[in-house]
């Protein structure tokens, strides 16, 4: 295969809520973290394991606009994207480095704006995934990570 494929599905719950960064030029972008869970038996012990993956994503625009609007910390949503690592100069001269996922598609699972309501009102239904032409159906089956 000649081709390359960099592409992350998740499923998870936000750490905090969504941080806004505002541009020069109107563009913005949205950082949040998402946990991610694997819960397995230990054979030894019997005993039963948690273990918590962090993931720091970033949405832009529209996008990170909905989100802040609609999204808070403990609401389940799946995205897709892809993943990028970048480097910056400290204020103490240090090299940072971090790794992110660069959201390009979203929905969201659950929200607790939603469930406060127990209705949602057709305009956050319409906004669960800005890619979709039609936001009411959500993803194929097909389409499913699992």
């Amino acid at each position: 295969m000649n081709g390359t494929l960099n592409k992350v599905m998740l499923i998870g719950h936000l750490g905090d809520d969504v941080k806004m960064h505002y541009f020069d030029g109107g563009n913005c972008i949205g950082r949040f973290q998402l946990a991610t869970n694997e819960v397995y038996i230990n054979k030894t012990t019997n005993e039963k394991i948690t273990s918590t993956e962090w993931h720091n994503l970033v949405v832009r625009n529209k996008a990170a606009e909905i989100c802040e609007k609609y999204l808070s910390k403990g609401d389940k949503i799946y995205i897709e994207g892809r993943i990028k690592s970048r480097q910056w100069q400290a204020e103490d001269g240090t090299t940072k480095y971090t790794t992110e996922i660069q959201v390009t598609e979203f929905t969201f699972l659950t929200t607790k704006k939603e469930t406060a309501s127990h209705k949602p009102n057709h305009d956050q239904e319409s906004a669960k995934n800005p890619n979709f032409d039609a936001p009411n159906e959500g993803l194929p089956i097909n389409d499913l990570p699992f």
